[in-house]
Parts: structure tokens; C-alpha cells; sequence
């Protein structure tokens, strides 16, 4: 049975999700803040974790920051009242997986939620090599040459939808969606900056690229 760590404080919407997840199928464990989410997190294994942000004491970006800072790698879905670009953008460079901003109704969340976990359990097992370099996208781990290889969030999850897609063309819009999730409204550029960033963590010379091409009109390709 999946697992669902559910982080809400108000009592209501805590119930709500208790009871809809339940119908689903689901098993469900209620915490209540952000320090008992991170003892619950820390101690049992869950397939998810939905996370409110607005909770007392530590918030959820908090949270998630500590969370993936101890290596838990529990895909989280964000539940927030804001509806800033900015912020939700914060969530996901502190390493969530989605969001879904509130009121959400059940359906979205629970399409949401099948979305995420259908990514997790899709994820490629094997180690991917090209040049000196090798990608556990299960383990969220890179080497180049040995040493492990610092990317953020962001950086990881565009990797990974390059990894899942390596030979085939992704456009700007396709990786926006992959990495940043659907909804978000950013410019073509960020995308761009973040592939600059890693041509240089992972290319030999990030000037003359060999495994992040872009092609010209479309969008870019991965190349192993």
C-alpha cells in the first residue's frame, strides 16, 4: 500500500485529506508541524509527502529544505496558499517535486499526486554514463570522475527529464513543465541559463557542447 505523509496543520483540511486519500487506497499518517514531520520523515518510509507551507514554527519550505539536505528523497507536493511565481519557484529549488496551490480541489490533487509517484517509480535504475560522468537518477546522485558533482534541484530535475528522454528533442516548454512543473509562467531564458549551468558541471568543454545540444528552433537534445 503507498505510503502518504500528510503535513497540515488546519485541522479540517487535515481531515478532509485523511479521508479522500483513504478512499483512494492509500495509507495516510497526519502530522501536524514541521518538527513532526521531519521525526516522521526521518524514521518510517513513505512513497510521498504532502507538505503544507504556511505551518507553525518550521515552514514548509523549511521542511523540505532539511528534508533533502539529510538525503530524504521523498517526492514532495507542496500545498500552498500563495500563488507567486517567485515562491513557488523557492519550493522547487529547495528541492520539491510539485505543487498545487489551495483551494485545489480533490481531483487535481489526487491527478497530482499520481503524477508524481508514476515519475518516482519510473525513474531509470541504471547508472547513465557519457563522458566522465555517471547519473543515479534513483539514487539523485552525480560523479564526474569519481567526485561527486553539486547540482541544484533544478539542475537535477532538468538532468533527469534529459536522462529519461536522451536522444529525442525536448522543447523549452516540455523541460519548463519536466523540471518547474505546469503552470509556471517563466521566460525561455531561464531554461537556457539553467542548461549553461550544466554544460558547466558536466560538459568537457562547456563552450563546444558533446551531450547538451541545442537544436536550433526546436530546443535541445540529450546525447549520450
Amino acid at each position: 500500500m503507498t505510503r502518504i505523509l500528510v503535513v497540515e496543520d488546519e485541522p479540517g483540511i487535515a481531515f478532509a485529506l485523511d479521508a479522500d486519500l483513504r478512499s483512494e487506497g492509500y495509507a495516510v499518517t497526519i502530522a501536524t508541524t514541521g518538527d513532526e514531520a521531519l521525526r516522521l520523515a526521518g524514521s518510517a518510509t513513505y512513497e510521498l509527502i504532502l507538505l503544507d507551507v504556511m505551518l507553525p514554527g518550521k515552514d514548509g519550505f523549511e521542511v523540505c529544505r532539511k528534508l533533502r539536505r539529510s538525503e530524504v528523497r521523498t517526492p514532495i507536493i507542496l500545498l500552498t496558499a500563495k500563488s507567486h511565481e517567485a515562491e513557488k519557484v523557492m519550493g522547487l529549488e529547495m528541492g520539491a517535486d510539485d505543487y498545487v496551490t489551495k483551494p485545489f480541489s480533490p481531483r487535481e490533487l489526487r491527478a497530482r499526486i499520481k503524477a508524481v509517484l508514476r515519475r518516482s517509480t519510473d525513474e531509470p535504475g541504471e547508472v547513465v554514463r557519457f563522458g566522465d560522468i555517471d547519473v543515479s537518477v534513483a539514487r539523485c546522485e552525480v560523479h564526474r570522475g569519481g567526485q561527486v558533482v553539486d547540482l541544484s534541484a533544478l539542475e537535477f530535475k532538468l538532468l533527469t527529464a534529459f536522462v529519461r528522454s536522451r536522444g529525442r528533442v525536448l522543447t523549452r516548454e516540455q523541460l519548463l513543465d519536466e523540471a518547474w512543473g505546469r503552470g509556471v509562467v517563466l521566460n525561455d531564458r531561464v531554461v537556457d541559463n539553467h542548461i549553461v549551468g550544466l554544460r558547466r558541471k558536466l560538459e568537457a568543454d562547456p563552450t563546444k557542447p558533446r551531450h547538451f545540444l541545442n537544436i536550433r528552433g526546436l530546443g535541445y537534445r540529450f546525447d549520450v
